[in-house]
């Protein structure tokens, strides 16, 4: 890994929302719990030095459309990810709202926030313009699905100038195949990869 690929950069944690984390949600990944401590680890660090945090949240169009097809769950009466469809999950008090960040990684005042309706955290939104704006050079990327919403990001990173890692330990599938071949492949032609605790220590 170059020793330029973390200068100017911004932790972007991709779609760890309700849906996708909670036990019982509609596209739950249950892998995505065991990323929590990693997540909060570099959150930590990057609040602490002032760095850039910037959270993706998947949000399911309310017609229908191409998406559905895959992503079944995403139709009525489950409305995976509707804005303020709320939903009771088995690991929660109360009802939440669905397409919300976890309250374990629960955003702050001063954090991004871009709410995406397909896999990418690019296509569509006013991402790389923010990122320019604040002379971000380089990102981490984490989140969950690995080898959908997440590498879909990733790859976007690339083509947009970025210099992007995916964080090994705070990503997660629902298929570990899947999961260990995009790393592999992300690693052989798009940018790097590493874990949360190699890049904790290169930050300091």
């Amino acid at each position: 890994m170059e020793g330029n690929c973390l200068k100017q950069v911004a932790l972007l944690i991709v779609d760890m929302q309700n849906d996708f984390v909670r036990r019982g949600a509609p596209l739950e990944v249950p892998d995505a719990r065991n990323t929590i401590a990693p997540h909060r680890a570099l959150l930590q660090a990057f609040r602490r030095r002032g760095w850039p945090v910037v959270y993706t949240r998947f949000v399911s169009r309310q017609e229908p459309n191409l998406l559905w097809n895959w992503s079944p769950q995403c139709r009525p009466p489950t409305k995976c990810c509707w804005h303020g469809h709320r939903r009771r999950y088995a690991d929660a008090a109360e009802e939440l709202e669905c397409a919300e960040v976890i309250d374990e990684l629960a955003p702050e005042s001063a954090d991004v926030i871009i709410d995406k309706f397909g896999y990418g955290a690019f296509h569509g939104t006013a991402l790389a313009n923010i990122l320019n704006e604040r002379n971000i050079k380089s990102l981490l990327v984490t989140g969950t699905v690995t080898q959908i919403c997440v590498e879909e990001t990733a790859r976007e990173a690339f083509h947009y100038g970025f210099q992007t890692t995916i964080v090994s330990d705070a990503v997660s599938s629902f298929a570990p195949d899947l999961h260990a071949a995009t790393l592999k492949n992300f690693a052989m032609k798009f940018g790097w990869v590493a874990d949360s605790a190699d890049l904790l220590r290169r930050l300091d």
